[in-house]
Formats: structure tokens, C-alpha cells, sequence
């Protein structure tokens, strides 16, 4: 089967086609419609997460790592929780380690609702606090190992 010469193809001679556009608008309405949403209680005020991890999320997320501004971590929880969620839970007395846990918690469940207790995001939080103080305290032995054993080259010069 030989392939069209689309050099001689007349591209001014198409119609438009009499179909409507692709309306994702309304698939994604109707696909979040069904997708079940997971509620979460947060220093006494309920949320609803929403049916999958906005965009917005994981762009601050990512953002968060290389700022210490108060107002990025604002906004990275704005699309799960809102904006005044922070500080509702400053304001509460949450600390750091529960703010981590919520989390890992919301993150599981806006991915697949049901799919993480709090006490086993508790624990995976303790288990990754764990690692990276593993991970801290081995450096220095490491590197003190390896200029143990580390030979050094001649110069070259006699």
C-alpha cells in the first residue's frame, strides 16, 4: 500500500467538520461526579478532599521544598483544605509532626480514598523521619571510611 503525497494535498478544500468539539468540561464533570471523595477532620473543622490531586497542589509542593515562606505553604494547601487552613492549625496548637501526617494522610486518600489510615501514615511519616536520620548519621562515618581505605595516587614526581 503506497502512502498519500500529502505535498499534493489541497489543505484550502476542507470542510469544517459538522461535529462538536471534544468537551472535556463535561466529561471531567461527569467523571467527578462519580469518583468517591474522602472526609477529613483537621482541628475540629471537617474537609472534603477533592476527587484527585489538583495541579496547583503538586506545583506549590514542589515550590514549598526551596522556600521557607509562610505564604507558599499557604498556598500549596489552598486546594485541599483552603487558604486559611494553616492557619487554623497554627492556631490550634498543631505541630509539625501532625502537619506531616495530614499530609501524607490527605495526599493517599485524594489518590485513592480509603486507602491510608492515620495511624499508618503516622507511621510512614515516623518511618521517613527514621531514614533521613539514618541517612544524616551515616554520612560522616562513610566519608570517614572512605578516606580510610582511600590510597593516594603518586604524583608522579621522584
Amino acid at each position: 500500500m503506497s502512502e498519500p503525497n500529502l505535498d499534493e494535498y489541497d489543505y484550502d478544500d476542507e470542510q469544517p467538520l459538522a461535529e462538536a468539539a471534544a468537551d472535556f468540561d463535561a466529561f471531567f464533570g461527569e467523571e467527578v461526579a462519580a469518583r468517591p471523595r474522602q472526609n477529613v477532620r483537621v482541628c475540629g473543622k471537617t474537609y472534603t478532599l477533592p476527587d484527585s490531586l489538583p495541579l496547583m497542589f503538586t506545583l506549590q509542593a514542589e515550590r514549598v521544598q526551596e522556600s521557607s515562606s509562610v505564604d507558599d505553604v499557604r498556598a500549596m494547601l489552598a486546594p485541599l483544605f483552603g487558604r486559611d487552613a494553616l492557619d487554623d492549625w497554627a492556631a490550634a496548637g498543631m505541630t509539625d509532626r501532625r502537619f506531616r501526617i495530614v499530609l501524607i494522610y490527605a495526599v493517599a486518600n485524594v489518590r485513592n480514598p480509603g486507602s491510608l489510615t492515620m495511624q499508618a501514615a503516622a507511621e510512614l511519616h515516623d518511618q521517613q523521619e527514621a531514614e533521613k536520620a539514618a541517612g544524616k548519621a551515616a554520612g560522616p562515618n562513610r566519608a570517614a571510611r572512605r578516606t580510610k581505605t582511600k590510597k593516594h595516587a603518586s604524583s608522579g614526581k621522584r
